[in-house]
């Protein structure tokens, strides 16, 4: 098999017509259509490094100023051995040079962001002193200026004046009615660079002059007059002296570029590099390709949303599979119906490989994993050759035979069909002898197939893998997905059915397949079903894990958000706290005032009491702003403000209940005193009124049960020493505790919490109002630690 036949079959000359299509340089494309394959994984890798940064390049919209550069390769040629170039060649050379430096002076200030194309444009060497000479000399339109030389100009201008002498006296001969008679129309004309007039055949003899043309009926003469022939000898002499300096010129620049003949043409195949690597870069871009990971051989590889790129540029909706071959398998056997994909799918890895090998990203996702094979070979589409006494079964044996024999560890082998096209039991085993043997060379394989046999053979055998395609048998059309770890049922008679073939053809072709020895098949076709069938669950359950993992992301969000709000009050907090503050102070400045008015015992007491409650509620302020900084916040947004509901005033820090709600005001009793807050500035705790009613029902069973029977005390097991501890930290330290206990059959254990601020004993407390393993809990007595602790009695 030649190397030809694989790059054919497998579509490699299609991707090198597209990317010597997206080329601007005539070179580019050359490069293009002999695009090499690189020697080893390192030259791989730097040549996707170089596509990346052309690819950034363009991203960042910059584009090489490659534009009017001419195929000039042959002028080139022409100058390096001595040849003297026409015009517009010299100045088609100059705009070569004019373009590398463009291109150098546009990568220079980018060298740290694209070193590797810095690298190339760094290496060309544009000589702009013969740029200079060809464009003084040369028009854009390639004829040659009179600034090229000063004696150019000069014969210019003297061949000027002779043209207008001459114009004047022949016009002037014209006009002479003598001599309008023996003239066939009266006009003049330029023959041989002379000027002439058409006499009459016939009046010859009556205008002397010289003969320089005749018509082609011989009627017409064109004569120069006598007169003329002077001023005609001094044009022909101005114009030999202006073409002998015109060539003069031309072989002076020739002569200059001669010597800058070997740069400027290194400077084009840089150029060509470079405009290559953009094309390469815009097909990358095309097929939203990526350069995968390359690996080593034996890791097998991992191409992530594949698609082939030739259904791809042919602008086809295509469906992208993930294909995967893990150690220690070193063939996947695709099989499914017929339609389905599987050429697609095994061509399209075999392609990926191709163009690895050339230093193209891949039409695969980012993440992916492909080695690189030393040789790809491919039998995809044998074909009998009558000429040569070859059927379609035996052409496929000879490609099979040429793969056998040149198979190496680093091989990418791909058998369309494999022993396909004759008796299928036979070709089963021929088909499982040929892979045994490509696997046992250290081949890599791909294989299609109908074969169940061949199948199975993942079944038993570690170094084989299945893969299916898809094929939507109600519409008869192929699906082209990939499904790995599964093989495929042909669906033949499935299909023949769909497409109307007799029923009782295709009932008769059932009964037939089970007839002859199918069991193998529909345990294909059952474990197929079933996978299907495992799919649509496992997609369920991970629709539901997602619905979950969303509501959890929306509770956390939540959360955060209370955080937020509660920090933006701290703010708030501090200017109310000095407002209560300053109300103290004005009310103890007015107890004093009555007590010096009015002494009394008792006006003291009510004067105290009235003092011992602004006291608290200062200081529950003031505790409040300091268990908000150790404990952060305790509650969430949630319930409805209405009487009787637990609420934070946000601005104090404090909890209360809501006595009365008026509008966008509430009335709460916080402690001793009722206070109207804005709705906005309070937070519903939910279920705290719940929870707490809750509590104390559970507390009163708890402690009517602790006091029926006798003071036992707590061992070191049953007891959890929170102290320390933040609220989310605590929490999960008492779940832990409480699961412990419950398994232990433990009917009440002890959370040591301390007294601080509050906020671990409450948040602990809510907590268990809600434990599915409390039934009821209360404070410590005096001699069990009092307030500092939570005695929980569990359920049963």
């Amino acid at each position: 098999m030649r190397a030809e036949d694989t790059l054919n079959e497998l579509g490699w000359p299609r991707i090198l017509e597209a990317l010597a299509g997206r080329c601007r340089l005539p070179a580019g494309r050359r490069q293009a259509a002999a695009l090499p394959f690189l020697p080893d994984a390192p030259a791989v890798r730097e040549a996707l490094a170089r596509v990346g940064e052309a690819r950034a390049l363009s991203e960042a919209g910059t584009s090489l100023p490659l534009g009017g550069v001419a195929d000039v390769e042959p002028h080139l040629d022409r100058a390096a051995k001595g040849g003297v170039l026409e015009p517009l060649a010299l100045r088609e050379c100059a705009g070569l040079a004019r373009a590398a430096a463009r291109t150098r002076s546009t990568l220079e200030p980018r060298a740290a962001e694209v070193p590797r194309l810095w690298a190339l444009a760094e290496a060309l060497s544009p000589s702009a002193a013969v740029a200079d000479r060809i464009e003084r000399a040369i028009e854009p339109d390639g004829s040659i200026s009179d600034r090229a030389s000063p004696a150019l100009a000069a014969a210019r201008e003297r061949s000027r004046g002779l043209h207008r002498a001459l114009k004047a006296q022949v016009e002037a001969l014209l006009d002479d009615g003598d001599m309008q008679r023996h003239l066939r129309d009266r006009y003049f004309t330029i023959r041989n660079d002379r000027y002439v007039l058409p006499v009459l055949a016939s009046a010859r003899g009556q205008v002397p002059g010289i003969v320089h043309n005749a018509s082609q009926s011989g009627q017409t003469l064109f004569v120069e007059p006598d007169s003329m022939v002077e001023l005609g000898n001094e044009l022909s002499i101005a114009n030999a002296m202006a073409a002998e300096e015109e060539q003069r010129i031309l072989r002076e620049l020739s002569q200059a570029l001669t010597a800058g003949a070997g740069a400027l043409a290194r400077d084009l195949q840089l150029l060509a590099r470079l405009d290559l690597l953009e094309a390469e870069a815009r097909l990358a871009s095309d097929l939203d390709a990526h350069a995968p990971e390359v690996g080593p051989e034996p890791a097998g590889f991992e191409l992530l949303s594949l698609r082939h790129p030739l259904l791809v540029l042919q602008a086809k909706k295509v469906v992208a599979s993930h294909v995967r071959l893990s150690p220690p398998q070193r063939a996947l056997i695709v099989s499914g119906p017929n339609g389905g994909g599987k050429t697609v799918a095994i061509t399209a890895v075999g392609l990926s490989a191709l163009m690895l090998r050339a230093g193209l990203p891949v039409a695969a996702a980012e993440g992916s994993r492909l080695p690189f094979y030393l040789e790809v070979k491919a039998a995809v589409d044998e074909r009998g050759d009558l000429t040569k006494d070859l059927s379609t079964f035996t052409a496929h044996l000879t490609a099979v035979k040429d793969m056998l024999a040149g198979a190496v560890p680093g091989s990418l082998i791909l058998v369309d069909e494999i022993a396909a096209d004759t008796d299928p039991r036979e070709g089963a085993a021929l088909a499982a002898a040929i892979l045994e043997a490509l696997v046992e060379r250290g081949a890599t394989v791909l294989v299609t197939t109908h074969l169940d046999e061949l199948k199975a053979l993942a079944l038993t055998d570690a170094r084989y893998g299945n893969a299916r395609v898809g094929f939507d048998a109600e519409r008869l059309v192929p699906t082209y997905q990939v499904h790995l770890g599964a093989p495929g049922s042909s669906s033949a008679i499935e299909v023949a059915a769909r497409v109307g073939l007799p029923p009782a053809v295709v009932e008769r072709a059932r009964a037939a397949r089970h007839g002859q020895g199918g069991a193998l098949g529909e345990a294909l076709r059952a474990l197929d079903e079933e996978r299907g069938r495992l799919a649509a669950e496992r997609r369920g359950a991970e629709e539901a894990r997602a619905a979950a993992r969303a509501a959890e992301q929306r509770a956390r969000a939540a959360e955060e958000a209370a955080r937020r709000a509660e920090r933006d009050a701290g703010a708030r907090m501090g200017a109310a706290l000095a407002e209560e503050i300053e109300a103290a102070r004005a009310e103890v400045a007015d107890l004093m005032a009555e007590l010096q008015a009015q002494p009394s015992v008792k006006k003291a007491a009510e004067s105290k009491a009235r003092l011992d409650a602004w006291h608290a509620t200062v200081s529950q302020a003031a505790e409040a702003t300091r268990a908000r900084a150790e404990a952060g916040p305790e509650a969430l947004p949630g319930g409805e403000l209405k009487p009787g509901a637990r609420v934070r005033i946000l601005s104090l820090g404090q909890e209360g209940e809501v006595v009365e709600v008026d509008g966008k005001d509430a009335l709460v009793r916080a402690g001793p005193l009722k206070i109207r807050r804005p709705v906005k500035d309070l937070l519903a705790l939910a279920g705290k009124a719940r929870d707490a009613g809750l509590a104390r029902t559970r507390g009163e069973k708890l402690a009517a049960a602790s006091a029926a029977r006798p003071d036992a005390p707590v061992s070191a097991e049953r007891r959890l020493d929170a102290r320390g501890l933040r609220v989310e930290e605590l929490l999960r330290e008492v779940d832990r505790f409480l699961d412990r206990m419950y398994s232990d059959g433990e009917a009440e254990c002890v959370v040591l919490h301390g007294h601080g601020t509050g906020a671990l004993k409450q948040a602990l407390r809510d907590h268990l109002a809600a434990s599915p393993y409390v039934g009821a809990f209360r404070a410590g007595d005096r001699h069990e630690g009092g307030d500092a602790v939570t005695v929980i009695g569990l359920r049963r």
